[in-house]
């Protein structure tokens, strides 16, 4: 693996962003990439989407949620989505993409970071958990709400 970074999501990255792929049974716990692609031009005022390269590879894609208006707390400052190429699993990747948001998130002011997540045996709880996020509450739907304190 060589250096990793962050670049903005555009039309040179947004179809190898789409192409990345999943391990086996994490499908149900991610929305196509496509989904996360298109809300960050919904809204481009809160949203902050990056794909990870690893040389001129792509090899992962991180959507963060800035709203300090939005009604729910936890979609104040949050991480929308991380997505890591199957391949590339356990090499650090998310874990560089999550503290780039949560950096970006400190420079605007947030003191926290949030993440959301249905449980599940190839869910992303054991992931979050070790980046730092700790369990803070649940949502309706039953899904983990977990914060990372900035």
């Amino acid at each position: 693996m060589g250096e990793l970074r962050l670049e903005e999501l555009s039309a040179k990255t947004i179809v190898a962003a789409n192409s990345l792929t999943l391990r086996p049974g994490q499908e149900q716990f991610v929305a196509p990439p496509s989904y996360a692609i298109a809300d960050a031009w919904i809204d481009p005022t809160t949203s902050w989407p990056r794909v990870v390269l690893d040389g001129d590879e792509v090899v992962g894609f991180i959507r963060g949620n800035f709203d300090p208006d939005a009604e729910h707390d936890y979609f104040r400052s949050c991480v929308w989505r991380v997505h890591v190429a199957a391949e590339s699993q356990g090499a650090g990747i998310g874990k560089f993409a999550v503290l780039a948001l949560a950096d970006e998130a400190r420079k605007r002011g947030f003191t926290q970071l949030t993440a959301i997540w249905e449980p599940g045996e190839y869910g992303p709880e054991e992931f979050f958990k070790n980046v730092g996020f700790q369990v803070i509450g649940e949502t309706a739907y039953g899904e983990k709400i977990g914060a990372l304190a900035l």
